[in-house]
């Protein structure tokens, strides 16, 4: 499973199923589980802990180290769960010590070609960065989440939970659950209504997001204000309580 003209230094655990294309190379302080399939050219570097079932195209470089000009050599790390897809020419980096230590992606997810992941980013589960995709240090986004083509995400910026951003869209502050937004810079579109009908969101819950939407950004409220209402919404809606917490929780304030 392993081509002859690929580089496995030593120190790297794989799994015995694990495909290595022609010229990739899969540095000391990699593990890769079972079910990994590494495209040709493909570079992977360490320390990083690759679950099962990733599948890293060709020309990839996942794991390096992170374009910081702090970083000065330390052992940080890149941890990504399952059945993640890696297109061609995506980089994604580990993390620094003046943050977590390491770049987190979670399971299930789709980074389209030239997407870039920088150090010290937390990535949840079912995310799709579309082609070209772009994600500062220390920015987190969440589970269902979906970037454009070309969309750019500030550090240390947060993507909440079922967003989605226009193609091109250039995002300097946090975004919260189920919102849509695009623009140079970004600004709320709506509710990701489709994305929320996919997923098997009921008519109620949609409609009690589409009223939060207005607590937020229709009705003049201050933000405190419209938290507290999306607060009692949550009562009947308890779906509702992230997006609450969310905005709370937020340091640079949400697009707006």
């Amino acid at each position: 499973m392993i081509h002859p003209t690929a580089i496995i230094e030593a120190g790297a655990e794989l799994a015995p199923d694990v495909e290595v294309g022609p010229y990739a190379l899969v540095g000391a302080d990699v593990s890769l589980g079972r079910g990994c399939r590494i495209g040709p050219h493909a570079v992977i570097r360490g320390p990083a802990r690759i679950g099962e079932g990733n599948r890293i195209f060709q020309f990839a470089s996942v794991g390096e180290e992170p374009q910081d000009m702090k970083f000065a050599g330390e052992p940080t790390l890149l941890v990504m769960g399952e059945r993640n897809v890696v297109r061609e020419y995506t980089t994604i980096h580990r993390g620094t010590v003046q943050d977590r230590g390491e770049t987190r992606i979670g399971s299930d997810n789709l980074f389209m070609a030239y997407t870039h992941v920088a150090h010290d980013c937390v990535i949840g589960d079912h995310v799709i960065m579309a082609n070209a995709a772009s994600l500062g240090g220390h920015v987190q986004i969440a589970d269902w989440a979906i970037l454009g083509g070309f969309t750019i995400v500030h550090q240390f910026c947060r993507i909440g939970a079922h967003c989605f951003s226009a193609m091109g869209s250039v995002v300097t502050k946090d975004v919260p659950p189920f919102v849509t937004i695009g623009g140079h810079p970004a600004v709320p579109r709506g509710i990701n209504s489709e994305g929320l009908r996919r997923r098997g969101f009921s008519s109620d819950l949609v409609a009690a997001i589409r009223r939060s939407y207005r607590l937020l950004y229709l009705s003049n409220l201050r933000l405190s204000e419209a938290v507290g209402q999306i607060r009692a919404l949550a009562e009947a809606h308890p779906q509702l309580a992230c997006l609450a917490d969310f905005v709370a929780d937020s340091d640079r304030s949400i697009v707006r």
